[in-house]
């Protein structure tokens, strides 16, 4: 069954609230950059409250050009900060369906959280995507590449470019692994602990804000836990994007595949220091 509560964001998380106090299993679907209008309904009413809504997020990162009022740049941060709420962002059609299909199944409701599942505006990646469900563990990233040299972390669909970033670097002989973290909250820890054992350079990857994103997340979990790497992020930076189609924007911001294989190029070649 589908209500359309035309726009109201605030009333489509509160009504959301509202069903999964009675046990349905209740997929909100919002825009991300309308997901801020209903952010105190999140907080009070879905969080607070431990009910298990699944929110869906489309149009997240730089929406292209439907321009500055539309790019999804700001929830991964929105929504990491907030207590009984999982961020997670598939990177591709079939992992989108498994995390759908991980939210809905009972086991998951007596988590008492809700989730936020981020993805893009835009053309898929898989044209084959009705595969069959899995249900996957919630978070638990995932190894796409090996690599001795330099480790990428990426989060949700972007993980694409990371890859394509690794085939170019290989061809130049450097050997980048890549990581698909797949959530933002809660981290892989146990992947992160192996990543900052093996790795003394990491660059993480994210189509969000860089100011309390991704990136910022994978800083914390290193400072925490004692560790020294050098880590560059990649994300939109701390200012207005205007409109151009999503490539031109990704290649704006710094974290297409040439900007990916660039960075870490950079990264590669810069000296260490000890103190």
């Amino acid at each position: 069954r589908a209500f359309d509560v035309g726009i109201a964001e605030q009333h489509a998380v509160t009504f959301s609230a509202g069903l999964a106090t009675q046990g349905l299993t209740v997929f909100c679907n919002i825009y991300s950059s309308f997901m801020q209008r209903g952010y105190d309904q999140v907080v009070h009413d879905v969080c607070l409250q431990k009910l298990p809504v699944i929110f869906c997020l489309d149009r997240a990162g730089l929406a292209g050009a439907d321009g500055p009022t539309h790019h999804g740049n700001l929830d991964i941060a929105m929504m990491r900060c907030v207590p009984n709420m999982i961020v997670a962002a598939p990177r591709n059609e079939q992992e989108l369906r498994n995390m759908m299909y991980t939210a809905s199944l009972d086991s998951f409701k007596e988590r008492g959280e809700a989730i936020s599942i981020r993805y893009p505006r835009g053309q898929g990646v898989m044209p084959a995507w009705r595969t069959d469900f899995e249900k996957i563990e919630i978070g638990k990233g995932i190894q796409l590449k090996k690599g001795k040299d330099v480790a990428i972390l990426s989060l949700g669909h972007i993980g694409n470019e990371a890859i394509k970033a690794a085939q170019q670097l290989s061809s130049q002989g450097i050997d980048a692994a890549v990581f698909d973290m797949r959530f933002a909250k809660p981290l892989d820890e146990a992947l992160l602990h192996s990543v900052f054992k093996q790795f003394g350079k990491v660059i993480t990857v994210e189509d969000g804000c860089l100011q309390g994103g991704f990136g910022s997340a994978i800083l914390e979990f290193m400072s925490d836990n004692g560790y020294s790497a050098r880590v560059m992020r990649l994300g939109i930076p701390d200012r207005v994007i205007e409109h151009g189609e999503q490539w031109e924007l990704y290649n704006e911001c710094g974290y297409d595949a040439a900007a990916i294989a660039e960075e870490t190029r950079k990264l590669l070649s810069e000296s260490v220091s000890v103190f």
